[in-house]
């Protein structure tokens, strides 16, 4: 190796479940996170975290990862199990919209705080499920169940386009 070449440090991929398992849907973050767990131990550069209900104490998980992909409730007005994903600057716009729950709100001054250190990641993406129920329960309703597997499809499908350059 020539001495004036650094080598890349290899890109990591934070995955960030998101929310209250204790709260039946508000949990969809973590039920995501679980199912993700194989393609973790298959795939060195992912990293799987449990952010809980969010705070600032994660800002270091950020800032030591080069993608971000946040899986969460979302309170998007749509039907109960609506899976959307933001991209990069849509991830952000959606981070500055009307918050609905502690972990929105939580979520967005993480991410506010990354921007202004600026470690926030250039690619990164929010996996958002709508809720139906966040009341007391330890499984997510029907809806948003069924949307535990599409969520686990978008993550792998941004974590392949990202890799392939896209």
């Amino acid at each position: 190796m020539r001495p004036d070449i650094t080598p890349r440090a290899p890109a990591i991929t934070l995955i960030l479940g998101i929310g209250n398992s204790l709260l039946a849907d508000d949990g969809v973050g973590l039920h995501v996170l679980r199912a993700l767990s194989d393609d973790a131990q298959a795939d060195p550069s992912l990293r799987l975290c449990d952010g809980g209900t969010v705070g600032l104490a994660l800002l270091p998980e950020i800032e030591n990862c080069t993608r971000l992909i946040v899986i969460d409730a979302v309170q998007m007005g749509a039907p109960s199990g609506t899976l959307l994903v933001f991209e990069d600057a849509a991830m952000d716009a959606q981070m500055h919209g009307s918050k609905r729950s502690a972990h929105e709100v939580a979520l967005a001054d993480l991410m506010g705080a990354a921007h202004l250190l600026g470690t926030v990641p250039s690619r990164r993406a929010l996996v958002g499920v709508q809720p139906g129920d966040t009341g007391w329960g330890l499984e997510p309703t029907p809806p948003v169940a069924a949307a535990i597997a599409p969520a686990c499809a978008a993550v792998r499908a941004l974590i392949k386009g990202w890799s392939d350059g896209a």
